[in-house]
């Protein structure tokens, strides 16, 4: 018997090697087919692996270490950047809160917007379709789109919302809406929703344009009678990817809010309003160069984005198949 069992492993152990062979030998030849798809990737794989993934692995080393980037060799200090993090930077405390106000307000209402107006504009004749995609994606282009809404939420009378505002009767004076406290976190907040529609919108966008029609004629063979249906039992299903990644994107572009703040709002903003986790990264990895504290910052934040991919994950994994 035992020597059965023995021969049954030899045997499971020498079909394991020529499969793993064959694997190996497949992938080499697709990779020759494809050679000229991968020097095309080149170039962006290369600045990716420099400027993003390499970034990423030092940021935790690093964020151990005292580095200021005038002396070098880093100084281990154990976990000194993180207990001071939570327990005495009463500031990054206040950038925890105000990022979280971000993720809850941007990030659903980004994701269920860009996914209504890809839907409605799926709809249109495709002329329409890229007149209007062109119009809701530019502003995640633009680099000057903040001088716009400058010009809006602009605190004295001549600024457009003061000026609206004024005429109609709602308000006797300006209003400063990017420098008092009550009210430049809720400004913020609309530009953000505003520049968010990104990568995630096109994806969404992309989803909607590749769905099988045929598959609505089954479905209303079946029995489904609505567009309410429809979306549930048979849109929404069949865009998986494009659901995934438009939630991935929506949950970096969430938590790593920061440009806006700081290009409307002033570095730093008033009270500390508009104070993300990113902008204190910038605060101490641009400003005052303490590349160990800014690196346990940015740690700390990726390990609060990979939880959140990982429950959209769970949530939208049964589309996935």
């Amino acid at each position: 018997m035992a020597e059965q069992i023995q021969k049954k492993e030899i045997l499971l152990r020498e079909e394991q090697k020529h499969t793993f062979k064959e694997n190996f030998h497949y992938t080499l030849h697709e990779m020759k087919r494809n050679s000229m798809c991968y020097v095309m990737l080149a170039p962006f794989m290369i600045f990716f692996l420099l400027f993003t993934v390499i970034p990423v692995i030092m940021a935790l080393p690093i964020g151990f270490t005292d580095f200021d980037m005038a002396h070098f060799p880093p100084k281990f200090i154990g976990f000194d950047n993180f207990y001071a993090m939570f327990i005495e930077d009463d500031v990054f405390i206040g950038s925890i809160r105000t990022t979280l106000i971000f993720a809850i307000f941007t990030g659903p209402l980004s994701y269920a917007l860009s996914f209504l107006l890809a839907w409605l504009i799926n709809e249109l004749h495709p002329v329409l379709k890229t007149v209007f995609t062109l119009i809701f994606y530019a502003p995640s282009m633009a680099g000057n789109i903040y001088f716009v809404w400058q010009l809006i939420f602009s605190g004295d009378s001549y600024g457009y919302l003061n000026a609206a505002l004024s005429t109609l009767g709602i308000t006797t004076g300006a209003v400063q809406w990017l420098t008092d406290a009550n009210y430049v976190l809720p400004c913020v907040i609309v530009v953000q929703l505003w520049v968010s529609m990104g990568a995630g919108f096109l994806a969404l966008r992309a989803g909607f344009q590749g769905i099988d029609k045929s598959m609505y004629e089954a479905g209303a063979i079946e029995g489904i009678k609505n567009r309410t249906q429809e979306l549930i039992f048979i849109t929404i299903p069949s865009m998986g990817p494009q659901l995934m990644f438009a939630a991935v994107m929506q949950i970096v572009s969430s938590f790593t809010v920061d440009i806006v703040g700081r290009s409307l709002a002033g570095f730093p903003s008033t009270d500390y309003k508009v104070h993300t986790i990113m902008t204190h990264a910038f605060d101490y990895g641009w400003v005052r160069y303490e590349m160990g504290y800014a690196s346990a910052i940015c740690f700390v934040l990726f390990i609060a984005m990979l939880v959140c991919n990982k429950l959209i994950s769970k949530i939208l994994g049964k589309y996935m198949n």
